[in-house]
């Protein structure tokens, strides 16, 4: 693995901070909205996160890190229009859950693939990106996204059927 420059130390701790507040968010609100300080917290620090990986060129030249940048920064996008105008209709609320939770698959997707490449130092636990636990990881995230997302999708839609 290439050595960290300073602009992925940045990039790095930040992305830390974004999965920490927006767990938060989801744990203690059950969505991320642009009301709450820690949904304020993760989507400013994933907008961030996710315009400083587009500068960082590991392999030298635009890779997955860079798309799932630009997914996150649509994603974010859709979720902030969702939020703010009626653009969506009564579907909305809905629309913008999907697109701020999914950045935060997009974040996991980085880090599980950089935390087991680098870690433990010296002895990562894989060293090749096409090594099948690689694989195996990335279908428990998106099993995880598809359950959370699930689950969430439904509190909201008892949550619009208990204001009626």
């Amino acid at each position: 693995m290439p050595v960290i420059s300073p602009l992925g130390w940045f990039h790095t701790a930040l992305g830390i901070v974004a999965l920490f507040s927006g767990g938060v968010a989801l744990f203690k609100y059950k969505e991320i909205t642009l009301q709450t300080r820690p949904s304020q917290v993760y989507l400013a620090a994933t907008l961030v996160t996710a315009s400083t990986a587009l500068a960082i060129f590991q392999q030298g030249a635009f890779g997955p890190g860079h798309i799932l940048a630009v997914a996150t920064l649509a994603a974010l996008a859709v979720g902030t229009v969702a939020a703010t105008t009626k653009l969506f209709g009564n579907l909305s609320r809905h629309v913008r859950a999907i697109g701020f939770t999914a950045t935060l698959l997009f974040h996991c997707i980085p880090a599980v693939t950089d935390g087991l490449l680098r870690l433990p130092v010296g002895d990562p636990v894989i060293t090749t990106i096409e090594d099948p636990l690689l694989g195996i990881c990335y279908a428990i995230l998106l099993l995880l996204f598809i359950v959370g997302m699930s689950l969430q999708l439904r509190w909201i839609g008892g949550q619009r059927h208990q204001y009626r």
